[in-house]
């Protein structure tokens, strides 16, 4: 496997690891909504909206360090792979 492809593997799995836990967090607090308004009868647009905020900001808040040192990581072995890259490798 050559350098870029590589790099390319590594980026979308960054992706997918950073955006799976978001997307599964606004998917469980969204279907807990659901069932709460289905349950009351009470369809605001603003309640589907926050709570759905509040978790994404709080995920933000507990796993956005880590997730930046991942995405230096990336960054630091795509510099480190240029060299490869001009060669052609």
């Amino acid at each position: 496997m050559g350098a870029f492809d590589g790099l390319v593997r590594e980026a979308f799995l960054l992706c997918a690891v950073l955006a799976l836990p978001a997307i599964l967090v606004a998917t469980l607090v969204g279907t807990a909504v659901a069932i709460l308004q289905a349950a009351t009868q009470v369809h605001e647009q603003t309640l589907t909206l926050l709570p759905k905020l509040i978790a994404i900001g709080t995920l933000i808040a507990l796993f956005g360090a880590p997730a930046m040192h991942m995405c230096a990581g990336l960054f630091d072995a795509a510099l480190a792979a240029i060299p490869s890259l001009v060669r052609g490798g």
